[in-house]
């Protein structure tokens, strides 16, 4: 299954005015990459986030959140939201700058 184009969509318009922000298709999906490193993807219908290891246990808590496992064993640091978590814009940019604060702090690539 393809990824969902409108989802990609809404985050490059979340993320047009950021700086240091490219694509790269990956995964089978979409990643955005902030000054290369990995910030956010669409895969499948749902979106892939970056939270590093503390950030992503906690989210997991919440609803409509999953571990990122494509291959069965789980991305450490990284949580899928499903699309009942971003219907609305709100709910996506929330999540994406959750995304930001965690890599942020990581060193330029």
């Amino acid at each position: 299954m393809a990824y969902n184009e409108q989802l990609a969509e809404r985050v490059r318009v979340a993320l047009s005015r950021k700086r240091s922000i490219r694509e790269q298709k990956m995964f089978g999906g979409i990643c955005f990459l902030m000054s290369g490193n990995m910030l956010v993807g669409v895969w499948k219908d749902s979106l892939m986030v970056r939270l590093g290891a503390e950030q992503a246990a906690k989210a997991l808590q919440e609803p409509d959140v999953k571990p990122f496992d494509i291959v069965g064993r789980p991305m450490r640091g990284w949580v899928v939201v499903k699309p009942a978590g971003l219907e609305e814009d709100e709910q996506l940019l929330h999540w994406i700058s959750r995304a930001q604060n965690f890599v942020r702090q990581l060193p330029k690539k």
